[in-house]
């Protein structure tokens, strides 16, 4: 495709945001992955979450600044591949 001189190449899948948008709108395998990755962070700070030391409050922000963040990073792109049909 050509736009005011500049050449757009049509292309299966891209990177955005660290995310894999496809012509397809198919965010399942990008989900699962955020998944794996969300439970590999936990599974790294589980001695602090089971951890008596720490207060329920501490053990919150914990999981809302690390765990979460690592969930959801790029997910302004899934309603977009959800939404928009990029493919034939």
């Amino acid at each position: 495709m050509k736009i005011d001189n500049r050449s757009f190449e049509r292309v299966e899948e891209f990177k955005y945001l660290g995310t894999t948008v496809t012509n397809q709108n198919s965010v399942q395998e990008e989900i699962k992955s955020r998944l794996k990755s969300g439970n590999a962070c936990y599974h790294s700070v589980q001695n602090l979450l089971s951890s008596s030391l720490l207060s329920k409050d501490l053990k919150i922000k914990i999981y809302r600044t690390m765990i979460l963040h690592v969930i959801l990073y790029g997910c302004e792109t899934w309603s977009f591949c959800m939404g928009v049909k990029l493919g034939p």
